[in-house]
């Protein structure tokens, strides 16, 4: 595949546009001179894009440097550290994963969808892929996006063993679920929904909640509130401060049992309810739902400073 696949116009500043001027050290665009990328300069890497000058946009040029060797090592230390490591709770090749990658990733402000956009030079949808991939427990991969970025997985599928299949992306993410589930395999015993827009999960804890969705039949990663959170009203007074000591924060992947998740959807439509997140399903049909306590470098890459932060945690592992 071409890399030139990943290349997303992004509209030039006024001060750039035409000029070879530097802007001032506060903007991610000073370290382009001559639309080339200075070697060993940090920009967001959705600006990290190969190209050339067209009508209404513009196009980094990159100057070819480290990161996509250090993003190849990246994965590689993973395939070594996942392919090594047993699970003695949750059988092999009995989870089916639902990788959500069909988000339009509006807030990033670039033409292709986050979960495309190079990490290090490598699409951001394809870290979470890979780990689960290689992961023993999994037999295979749904993955919800749109037919036209299908062939990413395709390729990558190429140095895997899981089964890949592919469902439409729905209206709302609970649709998106719910057309993945349609794909799984009938003889699965978890489900493992997960955000492509989280790169950096760790193997490790992935693990750890489809051991606890094992045992439980529902589970979800999470991580402990750092910040005090205040309810306010509408006209943004405060009403109320919630007790940090009792709030997590979800991230995914989220783990459900099918038999439950299937039930889930049935009370979902039927009553006409709208969900932000997969557990959530569960608890309509009032089942317990367990946190798994994961790490706080699983970020959802949002928006070019997020991009940054994942680029760095990437470099310190």
């Amino acid at each position: 595949m071409a890399f030139s696949r990943y290349s997303t116009p992004i509209s030039a500043p006024a001060t750039l546009a035409g000029s070879s001027k530097l802007l001032p050290s506060s903007s991610p665009w000073n370290n382009v001179r001559n639309d080339r990328l200075v070697l060993g300069t940090s920009i967001p890497n959705c600006l990290r894009l190969r190209g050339g000058r067209a009508h209404g946009s513009f196009h980094v040029h990159v100057v070819e440097s480290k990161s996509r060797l250090r993003a190849k090592a990246v994965l590689d230390k993973d395939a070594d550290d996942i392919s090594s490591q047993t699970n003695e709770l949750v059988p092999k090749k009995s989870v089916s994963v639902i990788l959500l990658a069909g988000g339009k990733g509006k807030r990033m402000g670039a033409s292709m969808p986050k979960q495309y956009l190079p990490l290090l030079g490598q699409p951001i949808a394809l870290y979470s892929f890979r780990i689960f991939s290689l992961m023993p427990e999994v037999k295979e991969i749904v993955v919800v996006c749109d037919p036209s970025y299908r062939d990413i997985f395709e390729e990558a599928q190429n140095s895997v063993t899981v089964y890949l299949k592919f469902a439409s992306p729905g209206k709302e993410r609970q649709d998106s679920v719910f057309n993945g589930l349609q794909e799984i395999d009938q003889m699965t015993e978890l489900v493992c929904v997960h955000d492509s827009a989280r790169p950096l999960v760790l193997n490790e804890d992935v693990k750890k909640v489809l051991n606890d969705a094992w045992v439980h039949g529902a589970a979800v990663l999470g991580v402990p509130v750092k910040a005090t959170i205040k309810e306010a009203s509408n006209d943004n007074f405060v009403t109320r401060t919630l007790n940090r000591q009792t709030l997590w924060e979800m991230h995914t992947p989220q783990v459900i049992k099918p038999s439950l998740l299937r039930k889930g959807f049935e009370v979902v439509y039927r009553e006409g309810l709208e969900v932000t997140d997969d557990v959530s399903i569960v608890e309509h049909l009032k089942h317990p739902v367990y946190i798994t306590e994961g790490s706080y470098t699983n970020i959802k890459v949002t928006t070019p400073d997020d991009l940054l932060l994942a680029e760095r945690i990437l470099n310190q592992r």
